[in-house]
């Protein structure tokens, strides 16, 4: 069985240490600063292959001591952005795989240079966007003789907007206000180039619904390194539903919360509520030329909240879980075939889907499922006690 530590017990690191652990082939250890919560999840999930521990792995110390005492084959990171660049030298220096979820840029680049000859992976950005779209994205590409244009589009939308932001919190806070304040990279005539958050917006109609997209920062990933010296242009924009970022612009920059992000946090996590019911839009379009001919091919997949392990997760959970989780097992499964550096793209979509982790990629859900568990009273308190059958 493979070794695996999980480094936080918040939204995404609880479904991954589910899926992980309850699939049978992973031995888990799932740890967080407080021990309490990562006992919770485990009592949840209630499968002997999974083991909760108290570890503040911001600290070097504790955690190569963690390390050093419980031997694992990886370290998956689902901590704040700004923790992964320890996580990973601590990854290096201990000889195991590295993953995390980060979308800055910044922490990638550090990631890259910490993978520097190691034999064993070191593959971050691997949610939702950056991770799975960028996949996505680079299969399509393989279709095309020539490329011009790559559009990546990614929302976690609330099923049911009721506030004036037309948004729920439905992941981190911290990286929702780094995408969202971070300068972005697009490329533009063959050139990369650096634009704004917040700016670029425009209009998109998908199943008759009309949305907005706009610029936020690390949806690009690596795509544009590996392929944009072959391309016209390629950007990624955030989906939100109309007029949330007009409202967002206040806040950040009208305001002056950019510069002040405690500020930002406590007031979005004061106002704006968590949900379970959402749903995740994502959206791939390349264009360039088959046989001589300009065309265009579209990736385009709405994934709903599905109940696993007897429990109702929300559609962001399910699919930033659901991609790590795949690329792990790939890694782990197929020993010798990534090392040092990978990026997202190195995975071709088709094993991604076709994994066991991968499915819950599948099309075909619907919102109905989260509303008959919503109204049936079972998602209030799903982690203090082992959820009833849904």
């Amino acid at each position: 069985m493979h070794r695996v530590l999980i480094l936080g017990a918040g939204k995404i690191g609880a479904l991954i240490s589910g899926l992980l652990a309850e699939s049978g082939s992973y031995r888990v250890h799932l740890a967080d600063v407080d021990g309490a919560a990562a006992e919770s999840v485990v009592r949840a999930h209630g499968t002997g292959n999974l083991a909760s521990f108290a570890l503040d792995a911001s600290l070097p110390g504790p955690l190569a001591k963690h390390l050093a005492e419980h031997p694992v084959d990886a370290v998956i990171s689902s901590l704040p952005y700004y923790c992964n660049v320890g996580v990973a030298e601590a990854a290096r220096k201990a000889g195991i795989h590295y993953f995390d979820l980060t979308e800055d840029v910044e922490v990638t680049r550090a990631v890259r240079t910490i993978a520097v000859g190691a034999t064993e992976a070191f593959v971050p950005q691997c949610g939702l966007a950056p991770g799975f779209i960028s996949i996505a994205a680079a299969e399509l590409i393989t279709h095309f003789d020539t490329l011009r244009a790559v559009k990546l589009r990614v929302g976690a939308l609330p099923q049911h907007p009721n506030n004036v932001l037309k948004y729920s919190l439905t992941w981190s806070t911290d990286g929702l206000i780094n995408e969202y304040g971070n300068p972005c990279q697009a490329i533009s005539d063959g050139r990369l180039i650096d634009v704004a958050p917040l700016e670029g917006l425009e209009e998109i109609e998908l199943d008759g619904t009309l949305y907005e997209a706009f610029n936020t920062s690390g949806g690009l990933g690596s795509l544009a390194e590996t392929h944009g010296q072959h391309i016209e242009s390629m950007n990624y924009k955030t989906i939100r539903y109309p007029g949330h970022c007009e409202q967002m612009r206040l806040l950040m920059n009208d305001l002056k919360l950019n510069h002040d992000r405690g500020t930002l946090k406590r007031v979005l996590e004061n106002a704006v509520p968590q949900t379970l019911q959402d749903v995740v839009i994502i959206y791939a379009a390349v264009t360039g030329t088959q046989d001589g001919q300009l065309r265009e091919e579209n990736y385009v997949n709405k994934v709903y909240p599905q109940v696993i392990a007897n429990r109702l997760w929300s559609a962001i959970q399910v699919t930033t879980a659901a991609g790590i989780t795949a690329v792990v097992d790939l890694v782990l499964e197929k020993k010798g075939r990534y090392q040092g550096f990978v990026a997202q793209e190195q995975f071709r979509l088709p094993e991604i889907l076709a994994n066991r982790f991968g499915r819950f990629f599948a099309p075909g859900g619907t919102k109905n499922v989260s509303g008959e568990v919503v109204v049936a009273g079972k998602t209030g308190h799903q982690r203090r006690k082992k959820a009833v059958n849904a």
